[in-house]
C-alpha cells in the first residue's frame, strides 16, 4: 500500500521532464485515481472509516489556510525600490525568516514571494526562488508554534509557546545564517553577471516603495487568530474561508492586477495534495505503529530520522510520531502515573515523589495551571511535561522539532507552502527548478552539508 505514494513521488518529480504535455492536462486524474485506490482500501479493507474522516479533515485544513492566506496575500501589493543588490537580497530574506515565526511560513511565503520576484525581475533565476523556499518558506518558521505546523502539533500536545524558541533559536541562527551566507555568495555571482545598463534601465524606480491593500491585514489576522481555534469543529476553517472571501471582494481590481492574481497556483496544490494526503495515510500509520521500535535512545536519532522523514511526509504527524517515541522510549509507565496522580492531587505531599516527577509537575503548574487538578488530564501534556523537565530528554524534543521544520525545505512537497512558490514563480513566467534539480542542485549540495553541520554543533 506504499506503492500508491511512490508512484505519485515519482510521477511529481518525472513526469514534467518526460512528457509535461500529458502530465499538465491528466495530473488530476492520477492524483485522483492514486488517491482512490488507498482510500478504497482503507474503507472496504481496512474497514477504518475514521482515519479516512481523519485525513479528510486535516486536507481541509490545510487548504483552507493555504487558499486564504493566498486569496488574502494577492490583495497586497508591495511596490519594492531600486535595484536588488545581494546585500539587500539578503536583507529581505532575513526579515522574511523574521515574519514566517509571526504569520507561519506558508503566511510569509504568500506575502513576500511577489515583491520577491519584482525586486529581482532583471536577473531573476532559479536560484532566487529555490533559496526563498529554503529560508522564508521552512527554517525561517522554527521559532514559534505559528511558525510551522508541526511546532503548533507541539504546542497542542504540551510543548509551552515560547519554549521553541527559548530552546531552538542556536539551531535556527546558525541554519538560517549559513544558508544566507551561501546565498549571498551565489546571488553576487549572479549580480555580477548583469551589465550595469541593463541594471539601470530594467531595476524598479529608486523611489517606489509602496504599500497597497492595507485591509487585508485585518483579514490575515483573522486567518492566524483561527489557527488557535480548536471547537467547534470547522469553525477555524469557516473563519479563514470567511476572510478570504472578504478579502477578495474588498481588494480592489488594480491591486489583483498589479500582482497578476489568479487561482491557478492554488489549484494545482489543491489537486496534487488530495493525492499526497490520501497516499501517504499507509506510511504515516505505518511510522505511528512502529517509530517507537526503531527509535533510539539519542538526539542525533531524532534529529536525522524525523527530518529525512518530513523531507517526503507530512512533516505535522512525522513530528508527532516521533514525540510519542520519545515518550515511550524514556518515560517509565510507573513514573507517568505518579505525575498523574500529583497532578490529580493539585501537587499535595510532592516529597513523597521522585525528583523527576516534581520537576515535570512544576512545569505542568507553570505553563498548564489549568490542568492541575483535573481528572482524566490529557496524557500528551504528562509526557511533554516529563521529557521538558529533564534537560538531556529535552534535547530530543529539540531535535524533532528542527528536524521536521528545516528538512521540509529538501523537497517541494516537504512543506505545504514549497509547491505553492513553485507554482507562483511559473504562473509568474519565472524558472524554477523541476523536482529532482531541486534536490540535485540546491537542497543536497547546499542543505545537506549545514544539517550535517547543526547536527555536528547540537545534536551528535
Amino acid at each position: 500500500m506504499l506503492l500508491p505514494f511512490a508512484a505519485l513521488l515519482i510521477l511529481i518529480a518525472l513526469a514534467p521532464l518526460f512528457f509535461a504535455d500529458w502530465w499538465h492536462h491528466h495530473y488530476p486524474k492520477v492524483a485522483a485515481t492514486l488517491a482512490a485506490v488507498t482510500i478504497f482500501y482503507y474503507l472496504f479493507g481496512l474497514h477504518a472509516p475514521h482515519r479516512v474522516a481523519e485525513v479528510a479533515h486535516e486536507y481541509f485544513s490545510f487548504i483552507a489556510l493555504i487558499g486564504s492566506l493566498f486569496v488574502v496575500a494577492g490583495g497586497i501589493h508591495i511596490n519594492v525600490k531600486g535595484e536588488a543588490t545581494p546585500g539587500e537580497n539578503v536583507i529581505f530574506l532575513f526579515v522574511g525568516a523574521i515574519a514566517a515565526n509571526l504569520i507561519g511560513t506558508t503566511g510569509a511565503s504568500m506575502l513576500f514571494i511577489r515583491p520577491w520576484i519584482r525586486m529581482n525581475k532583471y536577473r531573476i533565476t532559479g536560484h532566487h526562488i529555490v533559496f526563498f523556499i529554503f529560508i522564508v518558506s521552512n527554517l525561517g518558521g522554527c521559532l514559534t508554534p505559528i511558525g510551522d505546523p508541526p511546532l503548533f502539533i507541539g504546542y497542542l500536545k504540551g510543548v509551552p509557546f515560547w519554549w521553541v524558541a527559548e530552546h531552538c533559536w542556536p539551531m535556527w541562527a546558525v541554519g538560517v545564517g549559513a544558508v544566507l551566507a551561501i546565498f549571498f555568495a551565489v546571488d553576487y555571482r549572479n549580480y555580477l553577471r548583469a551589465p550595469k545598463k541593463i541594471r539601470a534601465t530594467l531595476a524598479e524606480p529608486p523611489d517606489t516603495w509602496r504599500f497597497e491593500g492595507g485591509v487585508n491585514i485585518l483579514f490575515l489576522l483573522i486567518i492566524l487568530g483561527g489557527v488557535f481555534v480548536e471547537k467547534p469543529h470547522f469553525l477555524r476553517e469557516a473563519l479563514m474561508i470567511g476572510a478570504a472571501i472578504g478579502s477578495y471582494f474588498a481588494t480592489r481590481k488594480s491591486i489583483h492586477a498589479a500582482n497578476d492574481f489568479n487561482f491557478e497556483p492554488v489549484k494545482e496544490v489543491a489537486i496534487l495534495f488530495v493525492g499526497i494526503f490520501a497516499t501517504m495515510l499507509p506510511a504515516l500509520d505505518w511510522l505511528a505503529l512502529h517509530a517507537k521500535e526503531i527509535a533510539i535512545a539519542a538526539p542525533a536519532f531524532f534529529y536525522w530520522a524525523t527530518g529525512l522523514l518530513s523531507a517526503f511526509l507530512d512533516n505535522a504527524p512525522t513530528y508527532y510520531s516521533f514525540l510519542v517515541a520519545a515518550g515511550g522510549v524514556f518515560i517509565a509507565p510507573e513514573h507517568l502515573e505518579k505525575l498523574r496522580q500529583l497532578v490529580l492531587a493539585g501537587g499535595t505531599d510532592m516529597a513523597a515523589f521522585a525528583e523527576p516527577v516534581r520537576n515535570a509537575f512544576l512545569i505542568l503548574q507553570t505553563n498548564h495551571p489549568e490542568l492541575i487538578g483535573v481528572k482524566g488530564v490529557d496524557l500528551d501534556h504528562l509526557k511533554a511535561a516529563y521529557l521538558l523537565a529533564t534537560p538531556l530528554l529535552a534535547k530530543n524534543i529539540v531535535a524533532i522539532s528542527v528536524g521536521s521544520v528545516f528538512f521540509g525545505a529538501m523537497t517541494y512537497i516537504g512543506n505545504g507552502p514549497n509547491f505553492m512558490v513553485k507554482s507562483i514563480a511559473q504562473h509568474n513566467k519565472v524558472h524554477a527548478p523541476n523536482f529532482i534539480a531541486y534536490m540535485v542542485k540546491f537542497s543536497l549540495p547546499v542543505l545537506l552539508p549545514v544539517f550535517a553541520l547543526i547536527w555536528f554543533l547540537f545534536f551528535r
